[in-house]
């Protein structure tokens, strides 16, 4: 397949979601990267901004098996990975039988994440870095490809678990979803309250396809001294203690790389420019790293500390 081939897949794809969705082109475009790079995505933003939508979308487009789970704090484990069930035959034997849950599935929507509580939302942890669930003494290995999609609400803070570090480290990108313009927004009430359009979406890739881009992904040149850079960025965020009170681990630095790999193939390219990583690196660190007491004390954001280290 050639690049300008797969560079055009891409913009069907993007014009096919655009069909269902107003704008947020920045969050549909990370979420590719992220299923490029064979990884996973939180995506953090206000109610109504078409988080669990953009999700449902993409797994029509892609032919995947689409499956969603409502994170409430009184989900339990078993309600994600399935459980054993008594199954009683015709000779009247009793037996037990695994009933799948809603984590076999190739795309699976983690609905408000934080709202579950820590045992159960470490329930998707083996899942997301192993590929497998365990339940009992059985071991059961997901289908592949496997995405966890996840979505919070950054206002709406009681009644709510903050996700643990390290689960939030298993998230290759953190994808920050902002309000619509002006006109999207006038766009998405033109649209949604006239008479109900049915919109047919055609199927743009499926599993073999993208399983291949997946691999096309990591075949993608990068340059060294662009590597290095990469990875100065990273090792940058455990040197400035004055506005970060812990860094990034090596994981940022493979997820940057990554990450950028994924963006140049979108866009039709078959090297890894500077400006792919330092677009990237927002997404890639802003979950990665903790900010000290001075940066809060000066009201910096997250972000603002990431353009520092890039600076």
């Amino acid at each position: 397949m050639k690049l300008e081939d797969i560079k055009k897949t891409f913009d069907f794809l993007f014009a096919e979601s655009g069909k269902v969705i107003v704008g947020q082109n920045a969050m549909m475009k990370q979420i590719v990267v992220a299923m490029l790079a064979d990884s996973h995505a939180l995506l953090e933003g206000y109610p109504g901004v078409a988080k669990t939508l953009a999700v449902r979308t993409m797994s029509e487009l892609l032919d995947l098996k689409f499956s969603r789970i409502q994170h409430t704090p009184d989900l339990m484990p078993s309600d994600i990975t399935g459980t054993y069930i008594i199954e009683e035959t015709s000779a009247g034997k009793r037996n037990f039988k695994f009933q799948p849950g809603p984590i076999f599935a190739n795309i699976v929507l983690a609905d408000e994440i934080n709202r579950a509580t820590p045992k159960t939302q470490s329930a998707l942890l083996e899942a997301m870095q192993e590929k497998q669930v365990t339940v009992g003494t059985n071991t059961f290995k997901l289908d592949e490809p496997f995405f966890v999609l996840a979505t919070q609400n950054p206002i709406e803070q009681e009644g709510t678990y903050q996700l643990p570090e390290a689960q939030a480290d298993r998230f290759l990108l953190k994808i920050k979803v902002d309000y619509p313009t002006f006109d999207e927004e006038l766009e998405i009430v033109n649209r949604f309250t006239e008479a109900k359009k049915d919109v047919k979406l055609k199927k743009v890739l499926n599993t073999d396809a993208l399983l291949y881009l997946q691999n096309m992904t990591k075949q993608i040149p990068i340059a060294n001294d662009i590597k290095k850079y990469a990875v100065e960025v990273v090792t940058s965020s455990r040197k400035k203690s004055d506005l970060i009170e812990y860094g990034a681990s090596p994981r940022a630095s493979l997820g940057l790389v990554l990450a950028s790999k994924a963006k140049a193939l979108i866009e039709g390219r078959k090297y890894v420019s500077k400006a792919d990583i330092n677009e990237m690196a927002l997404p890639i660190l802003r979950h990665r790293i903790i900010l000290s007491f001075e940066a809060e004390r000066q009201g910096l954001h997250m972000d603002d500390v990431i353009k520092k280290l890039l600076r």
